[in-house]
């Protein structure tokens, strides 16, 4: 297990366009097959290419763990069509009018948290596709908390502003450590510049030494 430094599209962004968890990782038309090769190697995935609403953003509109994937409303019929075919997971559409799901939810296979912008019944919805117990909440005072936190199975980054008790919060919903940290060289919106499973974690190449140090100890390289 390793930590790389990567960008996509000429952009350290990569959580922008990239969405993984420990079996796949999705992958926007477009990217190089050299790039797509490397972060199979590095995450020991297979990858899937899609679109999702005909755009490259796949961070933003994707929430998924490794027991279902959550799509926007305005994800196409031949996109769910192709994460359910390379996936064998549930993939379904939030009927919500909120389109950024992957911002708006982080979940890993013990938790979710979503924004407090979604109700109830989205809610019910997100727990019976992901298939895990979900909370409200805000971060930092943002309510778009999948763009402020990071998680996978063995540990959460979260924006450097969050107090305390959201710290503890995302330590019991998502029952992993969890640790303040920015990507990129301060980027407090931490989502967007981090991929990792249990076999690797892949950075945005704007990622600083000390950041890479919090990494590397938080996911126990």
């Amino acid at each position: 297990m390793g930590i790389y430094r990567f960008d996509v599209f000429r952009t350290p962004n990569i959580g922008v366009f990239l969405k993984a968890n420990e079996e796949f990782i999705l992958v926007p038309r477009g990217l190089a097959k050299t790039k797509e090769e490397k972060l199979k190697d590095y995450l020991r995935v297979e990858s899937v290419r899609v679109d999702i609403a005909g755009t490259r953003l796949l961070g933003p509109l994707v929430c998924m763990n490794n027991r279902g994937i959550v799509l926007p409303r305005t994800a196409e019929d031949d996109e769910v069509r192709i994460l359910r075919e390379g996936t064998g997971l549930v993939v379904e559409r939030l009927p919500s009018k909120y389109n950024c799901v992957g911002n708006l939810v982080v979940a890993n296979d013990k938790g979710a948290l979503a924004s407090d912008m979604l109700g109830p019944e989205d809610l019910a919805f997100l727990k019976d596709v992901l298939d895990v117990p979900i909370e409200r909440a805000t971060i930092a005072s943002y309510r778009h908390v999948g763009s402020v936190v990071f998680a996978n199975d063995k540990a959460a980054l979260i924006h450097p502003s969050a107090s305390e008790e959201e710290v503890e919060l995302v330590k019991e919903v998502l029952k992993v450590e969890v640790e303040p940290a920015t990507v990129n060289g301060g980027v407090p919106f931490v989502s967007s510049g981090i991929l990792a499973n249990s076999k690797g974690v892949v950075v945005g190449s704007l990622t600083t030494p000390i950041e890479l140090m919090i990494m590397s100890r938080l996911f126990g390289l």
